[in-house]
């Protein structure tokens, strides 16, 4: 039979190599899951500004349109809608600072 000094050594050594290896794991499995966050709020992020110029760029050729023909718009209409399009950008814009503070703030 051993020393029982020395079997509890290697009892110790062997229940700290677990931990750190358990450690180890789960701060990969940490490191990737935020590395996945990122990289979705980035797609995110990328697919609304994607949007937002396919949005700008509709508007655009909408209102170079208006402006070509020869159309009759009622008085005060187009203001209206403007002013409709202009909210919601400013609404828009809103939510992507938000955003992006919400996740600069996660990220430090």
């Amino acid at each position: 039979m051993s020393n029982p000094l020395v079997h509890a050594f290697f009892i110790g050594r062997a229940a700290a190599e677990i931990i750190n290896e358990q450690l180890e794991n789960a701060f990969t499995d940490a490191l990737s899951e935020l590395g996945k966050f990122d990289a979705e709020q980035r797609e995110r992020l990328r697919q609304f500004t994607e949007e937002v110029m396919e949005r700008a760029q509709r508007g655009e050729e909408t209102a170079t349109v208006g402006r070509t023909t020869t159309a009759i718009v009622p008085q005060g209409s187009q203001p209206t809608d403007l002013q409709a399009m202009i909210d919601e950008l400013r609404a828009e814009i809103a939510l992507l600072r938000t955003e992006l503070q919400r996740y600069r703030s996660n990220s430090v």
